[in-house]
């Protein structure tokens, strides 16, 4: 574990965010949700293969939360949804380790909307997701064993053959699969992916149900460090949240 001190820098507390490498999403919206300080490190694979970057970036974890150095984090998150492809266990193991090496609390995306949804009580989602199928079925699987069942799911009208599609959407096509999604049997609507830019669409609200995004789960639970993430998840939701402002324009 870190020996350095906890002293908070001139621009406010130190966050660290993990993030594969070609991702254009997670920056803007992380920079825009979270205050203070916000660093990233960017994880890289030479694969060309999917799943074989997904793995890559997952193994990659541990050297990325070592770029931070001396950095005085308080929080850092893996802004990336590689854990589907893994047994439940080799994320709680993980992130033991990772909280350990980094002398703070790590948590992933998926981690972290397990406990938005555990907070809210959600057991049926429905899922606006950008990924190929065989992702969105170790989505499901993964999702299964934490007792989150999919009541409907939406993505793109073809099966991407790349993850890295998402970095191509829009906030304008993402509400267009969000205006074809069955949600009358859903407790909250998932918008899946830390790639696919969701503010917009949040910020403009007035759906029939709760929406969340892979991004606002993970800075909730940054925020909030150690503690329970329902005060930070209120404190992100305010009408008066800058962040609101900001993207209701774009």
């Amino acid at each position: 574990m870190p020996t350095h001190p906890r002293e908070t820098p001139e621009y406010g507390p130190v966050r660290g965010i993990l993030t594969p490498m070609a991702n254009t999403t997670v920056e803007p919206e992380m920079g825009a949700l979270l205050s203070g300080t916000v660093l990233t490190s960017r994880l890289v694979s030479t694969a060309s293969d999917s799943r074989q970057r997904l793995i890559d970036y997952t193994d990659a974890l541990p050297a990325g939360l070592a770029s931070f150095d001396t950095a005085p984090l308080v929080s850092a998150g893996f802004a990336g949804t590689c854990y589907y492809l893994f047994e439940p266990r080799r994320e709680i193991d993980d992130l033991a380790r990772m909280s350990d090496q980094a002398g703070c609390p790590v948590h992933t995306s998926t981690s972290a909307l397990r406990q938005v949804f555990a907070h809210w009580g959600v057991k049926r989602i429905a899922w606006v997701t950008p990924y190929p199928q065989w992702l969105q079925a170790e989505g499901a699987r993964y999702w299964a064993h934490y007792g989150i069942s999919i009541a409907a799911r939406v993505g793109l009208p073809v099966d991407l053959l790349d993850t890295r599609g998402i970095y191509r959407l829009t906030s304008a096509r993402v509400e267009e699969m969000l205006a074809t999604l069955d949600v009358s049997d859903a407790d909250l609507v998932l918008f899946g992916g830390t790639g696919m830019p969701t503010l917009p669409v949040l910020a403009r609200g007035g759906f029939a149900r709760p929406m969340m995004s892979s991004n606002l789960a993970l800075a909730a639970v940054m925020m909030a460090g150690s503690g329970h993430v329902g005060p930070a998840l209120d404190a992100l939701l305010a009408p008066s949240h800058p962040w609101r402002a900001r993207f209701q324009a774009t």
